[in-house]
Parts: structure tokens; sequence; C-alpha cells
């Protein structure tokens, strides 16, 4: 059994940018389970943008406060189990939250079969895969030869997007931060052009990469990018709405211009998502997406950080896109 359990507690909330000082590290005595729990060590912590959207108030989980371990999902195994259909060995993803070991309910927690690397149960067979699989195709719903742009297109989230539609027969454009990025999506993950946001106006570079216009936008920034997708869109153009990573971490957040004019004007359709609306249909997802990775049709990214206390510096730079792919951090 283990003696201490180190964490990562949220030692104030942000007012303004997220810093290191927000956080700290603590050790507490490790927990015990109780009739019908499982004991479960932390294997890879997931990080999201979302886990700053958490600190600013309630969304779909309640807010985060002061003192409290910093919320997020993991993929973990079980060390010890007092319920009858999980063992020691199983594997689940989980809300641990930033911690070594946490006991949850066995209830709550679905069993993972292994795959290999056991990191893509996190990045392409886990939300992130799934988010990409159903925001595109269930919200976007892409036609062949339609044009598709994506935000945050090097994220874990974003190359994933794009590469369906390219999958599905779409023109792709990504839009994302720097040389380097548009290079990775133009070469390596056959978008068919990307534009860089920080090389000067989005809205004009978006015009000469989609002269026709944008048939189905996926947003996972918001902000000044959405209202530049919105001046490009064509009729009856549809935004899948995942995401506004622009606004978490900014101390003045803005919405774009243009709503609702031309949303009433190009009768566009908006639909926000939570990846969980699509779960009944989780299975077929999953065999679409591991079809494709096995053939070669879909490329997978992840950035690796280790150790526990290397947290928060790991969602900080996230948030100032720093990664590419799926960032999460290795506990053990």
């Amino acid at each position: 059994m283990p003696q201490l359990n180190r964490q990562i507690v949220i030692e104030q909330l942000p007012q303004g940018r997220l810093g290191p000082e927000h956080f700290r590290l603590r050790e507490s005595p490790a927990p015990t389970p109780a009739d019908g729990e499982v004991l479960l060590r932390t294997r890879y912590v997931s990080l999201d943008a979302a886990n700053r959207a958490w600190m600013q108030g309630a969304t779909y989980r309640s807010a985060l406060k002061a003192g409290q371990v910093m919320a997020g999902g993991a993929l973990a195994e079980v060390t010890e189990s007092r319920a009858s259909h999980f063992s020691p060995g199983d594997l689940v993803f989980a809300d641990t939250g930033w911690q070594e070991y946490v006991a949850l309910p066995a209830r709550q927690l679905t069993k993972l079969a292994r795959v290999e690397p056991l990191t893509h149960l996190i990045s392409v067979y886990g939300v992130a895969g799934l988010t990409a699989y159903f925001g595109l195709l269930e919200c976007g719903k892409p036609q062949p030869g339609e044009t598709v742009v994506v935000s945050a297109a090097a994220g874990a989230v974003g190359e994933i997007v794009g590469q369906i539609a390219k999958i599905k027969g779409c023109r792709t454009v990504g839009i994302t931060g720097g040389a380097a990025k548009c290079k990775l999506l133009t070469e390596e993950l056959r978008f068919d052009a990307a534009v860089d946001y920080k090389a000067g106006d989005v809205g004009r570079a978006l015009k000469a990469a989609c002269p026709d216009g944008i048939d189905v936008y996926f947003d996972n920034v918001g902000g000044d990018i959405l209202e530049a997708c919105l001046f490009n869109m064509k009729v009856r153009g549809r935004i899948a709405c995942c995401g506004a990573v622009s606004q978490y971490d900014s101390a003045a957040p803005h919405g774009p211009r243009g709503v609702p004019g031309l949303i009433v004007t190009k009768r566009l359709t908006l639909r926000g998502f939570l990846v969980s609306d699509f779960y009944q249909h989780r299975e077929q997802a999953l065999s679409e997406l591991k079809g494709w990775v096995d053939s070669g049709q879909l490329k997978v990214h992840e950035d690796i950080i280790n150790g526990l206390e290397n947290l928060p510096a790991a969602l900080i730079g996230l948030l100032a896109g720093q990664n590419v792919g799926k960032r999460m951090v290795k506990v053990v």
C-alpha cells in the first residue's frame, strides 16, 4: 500500500494569466478504497485547454476553488480493488485530479482494453480523437469537395479533425501559430493549406487560402479567429463550436463581431457540443479511428512530459501553444 500521495493543489485562482504561483505541490496520506471502490494509480494525466476554463466558473462541471486538488482526467491503473469486476492491473480513464492516487467508486468507471502505445488511449482513442470525430462528422457534416477549416490545427483535436476531413474527401485548411507548425500541417498531415495567425491579417490570409469561402469551420479558439472565419463562411455554412482557448487565459476576453448579423444573412448553423453527447456511438467511432491509424491514413502526435511536479508548467505551455498534438504528463 502507498503511504503518501503527491498532489498538485490550486493555491489561488488566477485573475489574469495562469502562472506557476497559482499551484503548489503537497503530500497527503494515500487513500484507502471502501467497499465498491478501487484504488487507482495515475499513469498519464491529460492536459486540455478546458483545464483553464474550469478555473473561471461553473461550466459542464462545478467551478474549481482554491485549496482543492486541481481537476483533470487521467489514464490510471487499478492497484487495489474492492469491487468484483475490477482487478489490479486494469486500466481506466477517470477524473482523478492531479495526484498520484485516488479511490473512486467502481460503478463510475469503464475498463479499457490495452493498446500499444498506452498513450493512444488518451490521444486518438480518448477524448481528443472522439471530440474530433464527432465534432466534425456529426456537427460539421462535411461533404466530399467542400472546404473545411480548423483552428488550433496542430493541437490534439485540430490535427485529427484536419486528417479526417481529408479522409472524407474535403479540401482542408488549418489555422495554427508559426511557420514550423504550418509546415507540419501541409507536408506531414496532408492539409491543403495552412494559415499562420501570428504572421498578420488572418482574414486576408483565409480569403487567399479559401477563395470560394468556407463550408465547415471547426472552432477551437473563438475570439478574433472565429470572427475572421465568420466573414469568410459560405451561405449555409456550418460551424462546430468545440472550444474557445483564446478566451480562457485572458483578463479581457472578447467575442467576434458579426454576431448575429452574419449568422442570419449567411444562414449559418453554429452547433456547440460535448463529446459525451455522442457516446452511444463511441465503439463505432473507435473502430473507424483505429482503422485509419492502422492504415497510416491518420497520424498521431503526442507531446509527453515527465513528472507530476511539471503539470503546472505543462498546462501553462499548452495555453501558450507550445505543444504539437496531444499534451500529457507521465506520472509513472
